[in-house]
């Protein structure tokens, strides 16, 4: 006894004298870490946040000192330290609150573009799943294909088509496919369930070296919920024969540290269109979380999806403007498609000690497409018209391991970084056909199997010395292709390899809590479609960017946060497969500047408004003055909106997105253009029972939700005509829906 007394004394006095380190973990009323909790000493001499199993070291702690924690949609809690804290690791358990912007600080440890994001998931959830990548600030998205193909993405002036300039994954499960049948990086997020999504961790730019392939505008992972807080039932129906129901089922109740459910949606929609569009989706998801004794963890996760649809393509303007059709009417009727995928996913971290974890994660995705197009109607084929058909069957492996360690010093705050993986692509059968109402093959424009094989290391490290971060990174991939036309008799493979480095260097500057400077730089890239490496013998395999980011994270008043950036970014020459063509086409070196602006501000307890404004000069290099505009690239976009919750469970939103007109050729002789658009949700809960009304395009407008410049002609015309050609937007679509939680 006496012995524990002199220890405890002991402790009492060296705490007292000089202060020693006190270990943590943050974590939620179930037990489950909560990564990036902002733990802050009451006299501001220390700050910290939580690593991704939730533990923090806090330095020079003494007896009396009071830590400070916080994290978005929970409650504050403030710890004053005792001599227990000294002799043993300590919980911090958050409990549940409505947000509160106030809470949110400006740390280097935590990324604040992401928590951006993360707030409006908090105060505005998603109601579709197209507004699932609207979340991401400046990210502005158009269907053009009975909302069963990928959506046509626009970022920081890219036309990315669906995926080529930005990398997005779901739970580290990579989303675009290389070497796709329509199209590079294409990126389809339609087997993610909107009610699942608890995080959305985003970056623009090439700044991040555990970021890979495609990650040149910038990168979008999307992280589904290990556990639910309820379960739920939702039906919902409105416009255009549209209904949906989904329904997530918690498995395993209220047990602390083993979480398990199951999530399923089914979508149907005629559209607006005349010719019905009749798209069916059927996703299904079943995840499992176990939190083990030693800060281990493991989940599995496995989804299935399937999806089939009609489409009225994209319509000539002068085919409107002569009465042939109306807006909602089709030249060809006969478009549209199938596609699916199964993901199997395992994710184990594994604790070393309170400052060092290994993080791994082994993955399989089983994927097909087939689309059937057609855009310019008849001017190949004036007898049977131009549709196309693109199919592809598809394997995807991959693993990646991460080493993470941080550590705190006289000096400040260290972290490190380290990870190896590989991604491995099997497309047994990717090819191209003229076809005659889907139902007839004429001929095979091109079919071959590819197999393409990404293996990759990286290091990154964040030294934090007072008032300031300093963050270097270097990347190295190495890429193996291969292919086989099966339209070569010679039946030869043709391969071909690559490597590129890429480092990375950010700078972060801290004066106080409520205000912080960055300067990133860095270098990533895209690669090519293998058919396009082995035809060109290897020439600009992976074409380069060069970014420099220089911004700044302000919050002026407690509830009002300001981000800022001014940004640089150079691509080089490229090689694209163009895959409604089976061609290679060259595109120079181009020049982005923009400035991005994101205002987040809670007016009142329960009202909250957000703005994301993004200006860009979008330039090819190589061009002469008047011909070097990039096509379709956005100059100005707008979103923003109010949302309100209030305590006698009415809650609602009303949001706008703005697209200024943008060229669609190179000389802006043909002028996509612009729109603004206006949505409405409505909520009231009574109990376990919410009502919601959703209202898209509030107004009525008329817009056009994707545009291209092409050469069609229809079948009365002697020759081809180039001019704008768009889908409509949709107009008034009103839809409600009940929720059921229990």
């Amino acid at each position: 006894m006496s012995r524990v007394i002199l220890s405890i004394s002991f402790i009492c006095w060296t705490t007292m004298l000089f202060g020693m380190d006190i270990i943590g973990k943050v974590v939620d009323a179930q037990g489950s870490p909560i990564v990036d909790a902002y733990i802050l000493k009451a006299d501001g001499s220390f700050h910290a946040s939580s690593n991704e199993i939730g533990n923090f070291t806090c330095k020079d702690a003494q007896v009396g000192d009071t830590l400070i924690v916080s994290y978005l949609g929970f409650a504050e809690k403030q710890v004053i330290l005792s001599e227990n804290h000294f002799q043993e690791s300590m919980t911090i358990v958050l409990e549940d609150k409505f947000f509160d912007l106030e809470q949110v600080y400006i740390s280097n440890q935590v990324q604040s573009t992401s928590q951006l994001a993360s707030i409006d998931l908090i105060v505005n959830p998603v109601n579709s799943s197209q507004e699932i990548l609207r979340k991401v600030p400046g990210l502005f998205i158009g269907q053009h294909a009975g909302g069963g193909k990928a959506e046509q993405l626009f970022l920081r002036g890219f036309d990315i088509d669906h995926g080529t300039d930005i990398s997005i994954s779901v739970d580290g499960i990579p989303v675009n496919m290389v070497s796709h049948a329509h199209g590079q990086g294409y990126a389809d997020l339609h087997f993610l369930i909107p009610e699942t999504v608890d995080k959305l961790d985003f970056g623009k730019g090439p700044y991040y070296a555990d970021r890979g392939n495609f990650t040149t505008a910038g990168y979008v992972n999307f992280q589904t919920k290990d556990k639910l807080e309820s379960s739920l039932i939702s039906l919902e129906a409105g416009r255009f024969n549209t209904q949906r129901a989904v329904a997530l089922i918690d498995l395993l109740g209220n047990t602390k540290n083993h979480h398990a459910y199951i999530a399923g949606e089914y979508q149907k929609s005629d559209g607006p269109f005349e010719s019905p569009q009749d798209f069916q989706r059927l996703n299904l998801m079943g995840k499992y979380t176990a939190n083990l004794a030693n800060n281990d963890k493991i989940t599995f996760l496995a989804s299935y999806f399937d999806s089939e649809w009609n489409a009225s393509g994209q319509i000539p303007q002068r085919a409107v403007d002569s009465g042939l059709i109306t807006r909602f009417g089709a030249i060809d009727d006969t478009e549209g498609g199938f596609t699916g995928r199964t993901n199997v996913a395992l994710n184990y971290t594994k604790t070393i000690n309170n400052e060092s974890f290994i993080k791994s994660r082994l993955f399989y995705s089983h994927y097909h497409f087939e689309l059937f197009s057609n855009f310019t109607f008849f001017a190949n084929d004036p007898i049977n018209g131009d549709q196309i058909r693109q199919k592809e069957n598809r394997n995807l492996f991959g693993f990646e391991s991460v080493w993470n360690k941080s550590k705190t010093t006289d000096l400040g705050n260290i972290e490190y970084k380290a990870g190896v993986g590989f991604r491995h692509d099997i497309v047994d059968s990717v090819g191209l056909w003229r076809t005659l109402n889907r139902t007839t093959t004429l001929s095979t424009l091109a079919q071959g199997a590819v197999k393409e094989t990404n293996y990759y290391t990286f290091g990154q490290a964040q030294f934090d010395f007072g008032n300031w971060s300093i963050q270097p990174g270097l990347r190295l991939d190495i890429f193996n292709f291969d292919y086989a036309d099966d339209l070569d008799n010679s039946s030869a493979r043709l391969t071909d390899s690559d490597a590129f480095l890429s480092p990375k260097l950010n700078f972060i500057y801290s004066p106080k809590q409520d205000v912080q400077f960055y300067l990133k730089t860095g270098t990533g890239f895209h690669s090519n479609d293998t058919r396009v490496v082995v035809v060109q013998n290897g020439k600009e395999t992976l074409p380069g960017a060069i970014g420099v980011d220089l911004g700044s994270s302000w919050k002026p008043a407690p509830k009002l946060w300001l981000n800022t950036a001014l940004w640089y970014l150079y691509l080089q020459q490229e090689f694209v497969y163009v895959g409604d063509e089976g061609i290679v086409e060259p595109s120079g070196k181009t020049r982005r500047v923009g400035i991005d602006v994101s205002i987040r501000w809670q007016l009142q307890k329960n009202l909250y408004y957000h703005t994301d404004f993004n200006y860009t000069l979008a330039r090819s290099i190589e061009d002469p003055e008047g011909q070097n505009l990039i096509p379709l690239a956005p100059q100005l976009t707008m979103t923003g909106g109010l949302s309100l919750q209030l305590d006698n469970g009415f809650s609602g939103g009303l949001n706008y997105r703005f697209i200024k007109d943008r060229p669609a050729t190179e000389d802006n002789s043909i002028v996509a253009e612009g729109y603004f658009i206006t949505d409405l949700n409505l909520n009231y809960k009574v109990g376990k029972v919410t009502f919601g009304l959703v209202v898209e395009n509030l107004f009525n407008s008329d817009w056009n939700e994707a545009q291209f410049a092409t050469a069609s002609r229809l079948f009365n015309e002697p020759e081809p005509v180039e001019e704008l050609h768009f889908t409509p937007g949709s107009p008034f679509f009103i839809r409600g829906k009940v929720i059921y939680n229990f």
